[in-house]
């Protein structure tokens, strides 16, 4: 795995998991019972925004730690994804 792939690999786990972690725990404007005027009511009331990055942060370092192992120690080569196709 080249720089420029681990790099991009690691960018689109990260947003992955953080559009994941987004929806739990949310509670709606709503649901609450505190609609900021201009704002629709299903809007989240507090999203925790900081909280979610950290924890997008770590949970996309471990999966991109297990895949670039995956790849580096040549544990799945191009020659076992060539195997599958025929």
């Amino acid at each position: 795995m080249s720089l420029t792939g681990g790099i991009v690999l690691y960018a689109v786990l990260w947003f992955l998991v953080l559009f994941v972690l987004l929806p739990f725990g949310q509670q709606s404007q709503a649901d609450v019972g505190q609609v900021t005027p201009g704002t629709p009511a299903g809007a989240p009331h507090e999203p925790k925004l900081k909280k979610k990055a950290l924890w997008a942060t770590i949970i996309a370092t471990l999966i991109w730690a297990a895949i670039a192992y995956v790849i580096i120690a040549g544990v799945i080569t191009r020659a076992d994804l060539d195997a599958w196709t025929r």
